[in-house]
């Protein structure tokens, strides 16, 4: 079951959030969706999913009574995660997705695999003091020099940039060879990415990227 929305959606895992980073997310993307228990931890903040994905092993049985039925959409297959599960069934401007890092590691670098297949619309992941996600073939942003500018790449990747302390044109990049992190911003950036290219940004630019994206 897919769930459309004209406005950006905040999808809410399973791993722990905080309160400071969930209303953050909301002022971005005012409609609710979860991932399995990631229904639990919205009603513990008294928010109602519009929408549940997941293989439903950890949502409790509390959630399933609280949430309507027709919210709640149990996915057997076992071959995506509960993140892939609920990327893949939306249609909305954009995502802003919380409680998908901090508990379990395999969990958190399969997401970032997800993010690099550039599933369902674009996705901005928080996660601890970072935000992350898949570098569009094009994106100018405003930002304040020093501001910390990450690039890693999930695959093969090469790019340009103005406004960068250590320019990336002619550079190749690859998971097992040369990434990009812990770049510089000189002033606004512009980046052109061919290739799957994450980028990480202080989470404070959580606004400014979802604006340029």
């Amino acid at each position: 079951m897919r769930f459309a929305s004209a406005r950006p959606v905040t999808l809410i895992g399973g791993a722990p959030v905080a309160r400071a980073d969930l209303q953050q997310a909301l002022r971005l993307a005012p409609v609710v969706v979860a991932a399995d228990s990631g229904a639990d931890t919205a009603l513990s903040h008294g928010l109602m999913p519009a929408a549940v994905w997941g293989d439903f092993d950890s949502i409790s049985a509390r959630a399933r009574a609280e949430i309507p039925a027709e919210n709640q959409h149990p996915i057997a297959e076992q071959d995506s995660t509960d993140f892939e599960k609920c990327l893949s069934r939306l249609d909305a401007p954009f995502a802003v997705a919380l409680g998908f890092s901090g508990a379990r590691h395999d969990h958190f670098l399969s997401g970032l695999g997800v993010l690099a297949r550039r599933v369902g619309p674009p996705c901005l992941l928080i996660a601890g003091e970072d935000v992350i996600t898949l570098a569009p073939p094009r994106l100018a942003l405003d930002l304040a020099p020093g501001t910390r500018v990450s690039l890693f790449p999930m695959g093969p990747a090469s790019g340009r940039s103005t406004g960068l302390k250590w320019p990336i044109d002619g550079l190749a990049f690859a998971p097992a060879g040369r990434s990009g992190t812990s770049n510089e911003a000189t002033g606004p950036v512009t980046l052109e990415c061919k290739g799957p290219m994450l980028l990480i940004l202080p989470r404070a630019e959580l606004p400014r990227l979802a604006a340029a994206l």
